[in-house]
């Protein structure tokens, strides 16, 4: 039981890892959670220094939900349960990490990450349904809301999983769609950033 536990410690403590953040103080001195909307994920990361940096930042931050669910189910036999812990805790990471005073991330990319690990069927769904909604609306916020918000009915859906799994993938998609309130509202009253590759002029 110790195992377990210790390595959802770990998970949290890999998901808190700011790797935007650290980027952005590395190559310019600046904070990013001072910069264009002050998230220190991998869009905002792209918008404010640049498309290269937005794009390792994306894909670190995939990497860290990925290894923390790998990690868990290489020390626990591949235990449903404990990995579908591991997707919380490792998102609840990069939300509230440790290391920036509990004041994080949205968790896109690391949820992504963890589930592409653990269900990669309703996971690789979802990123053709994110994709496609970008694609169409140019808001990066609306696809990660939709995405998220149909994961567990594809979870369901695909894999007829475990109760656990379900209901981690509930909570995990509650806490995506949760942190994008406010860009719910911009979205509503018409004024959300519309995507652009590239750095924001």
């Amino acid at each position: 039981m110790f195992l377990p536990i210790a390595l959802l410690a770990a998970a949290y403590l890999i998901g808190g890892i700011p790797f935007g953040y650290l980027f952005v103080r590395w190559l310019t001195g600046k904070d990013v959670r001072a910069l264009g909307s002050g998230n220190i994920g991998a869009t905002n990361v792209m918008r404010t220094t640049g498309r290269a940096v937005g794009l390792l930042t994306l894909l670190l931050d995939g990497a860290k939900g990925y290894f923390a669910v790998w990690l868990m189910g290489r020390f626990t036999a591949l235990n449903i349960g404990w990995m579908s812990l591991a997707a919380v805790a490792v998102m609840l990471g990069h939300i509230y990490p440790l290391f920036l005073k509990f004041k994080g991330g949205k968790a896109v990319a690391s949820f992504a990450g963890a589930y592409l690990c653990l269900a990669p069927a309703p996971a690789a769904a979802c990123l053709v349904i994110f994709v496609a909604v970008v694609a169409y609306s140019r808001y990066i916020s609306l696809g990660s809301i939709l995405a998220s918000a149909l994961f567990p009915v594809g979870v369901w859906m695909i894999m007829r999983p475990p109760w656990p799994l379900l209901a981690a993938s509930t909570v995990c998609a509650a806490l995506v769609v949760w942190r994008h309130r406010s860009n719910i509202m911009r979205i509503r009253q018409g004024n959300e950033n519309v995507f652009s590759f590239g750095r924001r002029k």
